[in-house]
């Protein structure tokens, strides 16, 4: 074979459901192709946000143009590992479940041989050659530049070629050459998605949850994490409590902070949690002194770095 096939997410936001049945009449609009999110959100109720969670049906999330690792068929859906969210669940990514009208196969995908594209805003625009509006892409969707010019950047995309305006997007000399940032850019980052309504397995602009949420703003600051929230506190710098500084994870348990690990947050300073709390609430700064969260802090990590600022 000449070139390597790959197979990518073809629409905005691929939710990654538990089995190929864990999906809903009411989640129709999430798992067609084209996919209205708006419209799915909207039609959730509380019950039905939080039996996203307590029936287990989704896992997590997969922007457009992301890469997948097909395992098996099952009439209209696959079974898939998702390499770039590490996860304890399986050792080559994430596993979990998308509808194959979902994913599309491509053979020259340009993404780690060329400039990249990734978008800045909470959503972007895409539109054809034509710059007719055709997708509304997640904060962070990464695409292979073709040319770039000051008001637009053309794209590769999974199914042709499109445009990006250049006021949405960084343009970066390649995936690996994206700048790391510091723990204060990590916060900043999440700070611009305070009042997004809390979404269970959520990894983008549409919804996060807690521990996509932190893998999401690290990303953005150059930092791959784990995907959950128990193997982000396997990795990472250990910080004592005491000397936690702004943009570094902090993980809550039960009991008290001895029991189950159950949530994460981004340290903001000042004493303050910038997290995706809950189904029914939406990202927050809160102060942490005299609330459930200082009691049950067990743990901090550091995965920015030290830059120069």
């Amino acid at each position: 074979m000449a070139a390597q096939e790959k197979w990518l997410v073809s629409v905005p936001v691929a939710t990654l459901w538990t089995t190929s049945n864990s999906s809903r009449e009411i989640d129709r609009e999430a798992v067609g192709n084209p996919v209205d999110l708006d419209s799915w959100l909207a039609k959730l109720s509380y019950e039905s946000r939080l039996e996203l969670c307590d029936a287990n049906l989704v896992q997590s999330q997969i922007l457009y143009g992301e890469e997948v690792i097909l395992l098996e068929e099952k009439e209209d859906w696959v079974h898939v590992i998702v390499p770039d969210q590490s996860s304890s669940k399986n050792v080559r990514g994430y596993p979990g479940w998308i509808p194959k009208p979902q994913l599309i196969q491509h053979t020259d995908w340009k993404l780690h041989n060329s400039k990249v594209a990734i978008v800045q805003k909470k959503k972007a625009q895409l539109c054809s050659d034509a710059l007719k509006p055709e997708l509304v892409l997640s904060y962070q969707t990464m695409l292979p530049v073709i040319s770039e010019d000051a008001e637009w950047i053309q794209v590769q995309t999974p199914s042709g070629e499109g445009r990006l305006k250049a006021e949405d997007v960084s343009v970066y000399e390649s995936a690996k050459s994206i700048p790391k940032g510091s723990g204060k850019s990590i916060v900043a980052a999440g700070e611009q998605f305070l009042g997004l309504a809390y979404l269970w397995g959520g990894m983008s602009s549409y919804g996060y949850d807690c521990s996509g949420f932190s893998y999401s703003m690290c990303k953005a600051n150059g930092y791959i994490i784990p995907r959950d929230a128990y193997d982000q506190a396997e990795s990472g710098n250990p910080v004592e409590i005491d000397a936690i500084e702004p943009g570094d994870l902090l993980f809550f348990a039960y009991e008290e902070g001895k029991g189950k690990l159950h949530h994460v947050g981004i340290y903001y300073g000042d004493e303050k949690l910038l997290h995706s709390p809950n189904t029914g609430k939406t990202i927050e700064m809160i102060d942490l002194k005299d609330t459930i969260y200082e009691k049950e802090l067990c743990a901090a990590r550091r995965y920015w770095q030290e830059t120069g600022e």
